[in-house]
């Protein structure tokens, strides 16, 4: 039975029936008939960050904490504009999401009318699929699809453009129960016979590696995942968007591989003779010298994205589908054969590696190290239901070296766009998302001012963020790369002199504002800090020129690290007996 109603309205009632509880936006003129529609929703709570970016990386946090979508909204032309780096940011990590944008009229379209931006064609690289809606009658059917392009297949972000007249016209409302895409179907189950040989491999090896990516956590596969690895004991090494996807309190978790992976991790990547990579794209971070990475390994790589596979290094193995059911299959395949695990010594080689070649630093006293701090959050939080956000730069790798998550979706980390400013809104997204948990954006002093205005919009909406800035005066990583190779000629990354009081920031929004400058005072102030109700704002004051390591150089290969032994076989570090036993 169909209800006539406007546009706006009938927008809600596709968000409501769709299941949203949560729409991040920001209004402007155009878009006000939707906002005027939100206000009388009972199920939709609607946050106001301060800035479009804000909007569509707290959108993109909330996704990425809970697995569902709380949609973005924004007006048109500038407001529109600014959720570009956004939607790069969610498309290249595959987060699902889908964006209003609100236009101006159709009558006016393609005069350069106020704040008109062609943004279906802007947006066009940078999203799975865009609408332009010219017919209110359309609406109900282009929403359910758009839900569906964005959470099916390999996840995306999806842009919905509104002219207004279409949010104030008229349609006779009625809520499609289905999809009907015909071009559009994702092959999700894999192949059996290529299951099969997979298996055959995998029941073969003696130098078996999981490399598992954020195609793990999108296709809800961490329990088989799991099942896997214990079943064969194959060692588990995941990637910065795959954090979270193993537990890293587990025997098999080896950390993460490429440019600052430990070095143990990447030597065991440079031996394997079997990669199982399952959701991940080899990247370039990842991978460095692509001729050098695993090249003593037959590859097996599962991606629902058929377009992944063979894309930057070749396979012996394809198989395109979801993680899930697919490393269901295989583990099915393994149990039915009763293939025993031919690892043994394989792991102890490992365990020998990680042994001698342990993440590690220096301190220096009186002065806190980075990786201190980190470690300190990582301690005194282990116990708690927790999300671990990042800026990008120093913070982000440090933060991932030392922290060690058990549980997946608690990881929030711009990973293929790399953009600073994402730490605290996709922060407030996912303290949004998941209330029961404590959310600790760990941020660099240069990242946290590109989007702090985000600030207001915690303390306004009670979202208990908690902020704690690696504060060194610089834009760390950038004066990492200067002193490496730019012979120290730190040109425009030093930010000292044009640092904010941090604490008095946090007083001017209303947060509580700590500052550590004495070693002796780090663990007892985190412990205070991270206990107080609402959000707080930690600075650090760490030690200035610390870089990350071990780091691959870009182009190197992964088992030549800066930190580490360049050059050195991987033959050379281990005792003979066992090398004996491993290569046999």
């Amino acid at each position: 039975m169909s209800e006539r109603i406007t546009g706006a309205e009938a927008l809600v009632r596709c968000l409501e029936a769709e299941g949203v509880d949560t729409l991040f936006g920001y209004p402007g003129g155009v878009a006000l008939p939707i906002f005027d529609a939100l206000y009388d929703s009972k199920q939709i709570r609607t946050i106001l960050p301060r800035h479009e970016q804000g909007v569509v990386h707290a959108s993109d946090g909330y996704a990425r904490a809970t697995g569902r979508i709380a949609p973005a909204l924004v007006t048109s032309g500038p407001g529109a504009t600014n959720t570009i780096t956004g939607l790069a940011n969610a498309y290249m990590d595959s987060i699902p999401m889908v964006v209003f944008t609100a236009q101006v009229s159709q009558a006016v379209l393609g005069t350069d009318a106020f704040q008109e931006s062609d943004i279906t064609g802007i947006t066009l690289p940078i999203t799975k699929h865009n609408y332009l809606v010219k017919d209110p009658a359309d609406l109900p059917a282009v929403i359910k699809e758009a839900f569906h392009i964005a959470s099916t297949g390999r996840p995306g972000p999806v842009l919905i453009d509104l002219p207004i007249d279409v949010s104030r016209g008229e349609l006779d409302f009625e809520y499609p129960e289905t999809v009907h895409l015909p071009g559009y179907k994702p092959t999700t189950k894999g192949h059996s016979r290529q299951i099969k040989q997979a298996a055959g491999l995998i029941a073969k090896a003696r130098r078996p590696l999981l490399y598992a990516g954020g195609g793990v956590l999108a296709g809800e596969g961490t329990k088989e995942l799991k099942e896997l690895a214990e079943l064969m004991q194959i060692p588990v090494v995941t990637t910065l968007m795959g954090k979270g996807a193993f537990p890293e309190d587990h025997h098999l978790w080896i950390g993460m591989p490429g440019m600052h992976g430990a070095k143990y991790t990447n030597y065991t990547i440079t031996e394997t003779d079997l990669l199982i990579a399952v959701g991940v794209r080899f990247d370039d971070r990842v991978t460095g010298k692509l001729s050098s990475f695993a090249s003593k390994a037959k590859i097996i790589h599962i991606d629902v994205d058929p377009a992944e596979i063979g894309k930057n290094k070749a396979v012996d193995v394809p198989i395109v589908g979801d993680a899930k059911p697919i490393l269901a299959g295989l583990v099915g395949e393994l149990r039915k054969s009763a293939a025993d695990p031919k690892t043994e010594a394989w792991v102890r080689a490992i365990d020998d590696w990680r042994k001698q070649f342990p993440l590690h630093y220096h301190t220096v006293e009186g002065h806190i190290a980075p990786e201190t701090v980190v470690q300190v959050i990582d301690k005194l939080t282990m116990k708690q239901k927790r999300v671990i956000c990042t800026e990008v730069g120093q913070n982000q790798m440090w933060a991932c070296q030392y922290t060690h998550l058990t549980e997946p979706r608690t990881w929030v980390s711009s990973g293929g766009l790399g953009t600073m400013g994402f730490g605290l809104p996709a922060a407030m997204g996912a303290a949004v998302g998941r209330p029961d948990h404590l959310v600790i954006d760990i941020a660099g002093d240069g990242s946290i001012q590109m989007n702090s205005q985000e600030m207001a919009t915690c303390k306004i909406n009670d979202i208990p963020v908690k902020v704690v800035i690696l504060n060194n005066g610089y834009l760390g990583m950038v004066r990492q790369w200067q002193e490496l190779f730019y012979d120290r000629r730190y040109a425009s990354s030093v930010l000292d002199q044009m640092c904010p009081d941090f604490v008095k920031l946090a007083d001017a929004y209303g947060w509580k504002g700590y500052r550590i400058t004495d070693p002796a005072d780090l663990e007892k102030t985190l412990k205070k800090a991270l206990a107080e109700d609402g959000p707080v704002m930690i600075d650090v004051h760490v030690e200035r020129e610390e870089c990350v390591f071990p780091m691959v150089a870009p182009g190197g290969s992964i088992d030549e690290m800066l930190g580490g032994v360049p050059g050195a076989p991987v033959s050379d570090m281990l005792d003979d007996d066992l090398l004996e036993e491993v290569w046999e």
